[in-house]
């Protein structure tokens, strides 16, 4: 975990002063002891979401593969998605609602 992209990504949205909230399935306690109060941990992937204006995926969990549009479309405050795992595509976003940006495509 230390050297995850998602610690440099956390990192640098932090010295622009971004906020966030992250959700991992099996990092989250690790991530806290690097990261530190930093950010907000959510207890699932959807609480992540709550009035978020973009959504960062940096993992390959199973959970994160299938996506519910309409609860992300709730939640959010702004429909955007930068995926760094290009595991979704870019039509389905686009239909669904979502600006969508496959990192490295």
């Amino acid at each position: 975990m230390r050297e995850a992209p998602s610690i440099v990504l956390i990192n640098k949205l932090l010295q622009i002063g971004a906020k966030g909230s992250a959700y991992d399935p099996v990092a989250t306690e690790e991530a806290k002891h690097i990261i530190g109060d930093k950010i907000e941990y959510a207890d699932d992937k959807f609480n992540t979401l709550v009035d978020a204006d973009a959504l960062l995926l940096v993992t390959e969990w199973n959970e994160f593969r299938v996506l519910n549009y309409d609860i992300m479309r709730k939640l959010m405050r702004e429909h955007v998605v930068f995926d760094g795992r290009n595991i979704y595509e870019h039509s389905e976003m686009k239909e669904n609602g979502f600006k969508y940006f496959g990192i490295g495509r």
